[in-house]
């Protein structure tokens, strides 16, 4: 996970804003799918 991204979704946590939580996890999974992941 990029760093940028790890700092966005921690202050995210410690704000506790579902909003912006949900966007980045969205946001994460398709980053993780673009670059190969998989979820097997």
């Amino acid at each position: 996970m990029p760093q940028w991204m790890r700092r966005q979704l921690q202050r995210a946590f410690f704000g506790k804003d579902l909003r912006q939580i949900r966007l980045l996890n969205s946001c994460w999974f398709l980053y993780w799918e673009k670059h190969g992941g998989r979820l097997e």
